[in-house]
């Protein structure tokens, strides 16, 4: 594996896992088996409320070709064909939806000691283009990632980061949304032997002039269990505890509540991952 910058979107990873992987206030069932040659297929349901919403995806993996097929409860079809390492640092991804015509898509992906680049095109008439290129080193890296609508002729994305990593700190700063919105995120390990760390995300908009600030927090409590907990500017404390209970199978319980509003009912969701 290539060690460098990665790609635009590894800029704030880190943060953003801490604080947003794994809440959900949503019921959550995954089920993953195995077939005699090697098939996963994977089965999910998520209730929402009063809606109900599954789906069934196999994973077949022959040498350096990977096919993901998902099928949901809309009867959509999704395709996704990876082809890993065709050259040296080079990933190329297939995908496409039925019915929808307009969804077939090619990437690559390009990984360097000091480089990292993607690129997309839509398969129509008038696609969209996307580039991401991030530059420099494990260390510090600098990228932009961009789209253009062929049809219109104009941006629809002007992002821009930069990244610091540390042992134990990385910091980074994008400005997305045509330049609009400043995020600011702060990762910190305190204790590797506890997986203890904290984090911070602060957004600002330029446009309506208003900051978010999230904090969050994590921490093992054995080798099998973790929790999580994050709070944000607005009141919104969020707390989760996830626990191994067999190798590969997971099951997380979170819960966010208002503390300007504590009248209302708290928000609980539950997550479970099975993997025989």
């Amino acid at each position: 594996m290539v060690k460098g910058p990665g790609l635009y979107s590894d800029i704030g990873k880190r943060a953003r896992d801490l604080l947003y992987r794994d809440y959900q206030s949503d019921h959550k069932f995954t089920l993953t088996t195995y077939t005699a040659n090697g098939v996963a297929i994977t089965s999910t349901g998520t209730k929402k409320g009063e809606l109900f919403l599954a789906d069934v995806s196999t994973k077949l993996t022959n040498k350096n070709i990977t096919t993901d097929v998902k099928v949901d409860t809309n009867s959509n079809l999704f395709t996704t064909i990876t082809v890993d390492e065709p050259a040296p640092g080079l990933k190329a991804i297939f995908s496409f939806r039925v019915p929808d015509q307009r969804s077939g898509k090619v990437e690559l992906q390009y990984l360097h000691e000091y480089a990292g680049i993607s690129t997309s095109l839509g398969l129509t008439a008038n696609p969209i283009v996307n580039f991401s290129g991030v530059f420099g080193n494990s260390t510090l890296a600098l990228g932009t990632d961009l789209s253009f609508d062929t049809a219109s002729g104009n941006f629809t994305k002007c992002n821009a980061g930069l990244s610091f990593t540390n042992d134990d700190l990385i910091a980074s700063v994008n400005v997305n949304d045509k330049l609009d919105i400043l995020n600011a995120s702060y990762y910190h390990i305190v204790s590797p032997l506890t997986n203890t760390a904290v984090g911070a995300e602060l957004s600002h908009s330029f446009s309506s002039n208003e900051n978010t600030l999230n904090i969050g927090t994590q921490h093992a409590l054995d080798p099998l269990t973790s929790v999580k907990a994050r709070v944000n500017n607005y009141g919104k404390a969020s707390a989760l505890i996830q626990h191994e209970w067999r190798p590969k199978s997971i099951v997380t319980i979170s819960g966010e509540v208002d503390t300007s509003a504590i009248e209302k009912s708290a928000k609980l969701g539950l997550a479970l991952v099975l993997k025989p």
